[in-house]
């Protein structure tokens, strides 16, 4: 899969790593087959994408289905954190671009940024170190 992921359940995290070039599709099924899942209800998340291509970036329609689709998954009530790891320029633009599109959705319990680097995802996280 070109998204793996762990769930951490001792820091109530969900981790993932984008690798090769990623479709809008694979972005999608990860959103479903991850955020299903009950015992991740409320987790943070942090997203990976140093080693991640963008085959074609999706329209501003499907991000903001994306974003739509993310918050409606999200638990009513309980506030968490979304970092996105973007170091590319397009990754990140298109990192933010959801950032706003979810920030919008009235549904969103999540806080989602963007940075260039881990460590400063991390600091946004409240994680001191991944070991």
């Amino acid at each position: 899969m070109p998204i793996e992921y762990s769930i951490d359940p001792a820091r109530r995290l969900v981790s993932a790593k984008g690798h090769g070039t990623l479709t809008e599709h694979e972005v999608f099924a990860y959103q479903k087959e991850v955020w299903s899942r009950p015992e991740v209800a409320g987790f943070n998340e942090l997203m990976d994408m140093t080693d991640a291509n963008v085959s074609e970036p999706p329209t501003t329609a499907r991000l903001r289905k994306l974003a739509t689709l993310s918050a409606s998954m999200d638990p009513e009530g309980v506030r968490s954190k979304f970092a996105i790891v973007a170091p590319q320029l397009l990754a990140f633009g298109l990192g933010r671009m959801y950032e706003a599109y979810r920030a919008m959705e009235p549904a969103s319990t999540k806080e989602v940024a963007v940075f260039r680097t881990m460590d400063e995802a991390l600091a946004f996280l409240g994680i001191a170190d991944m070991n």
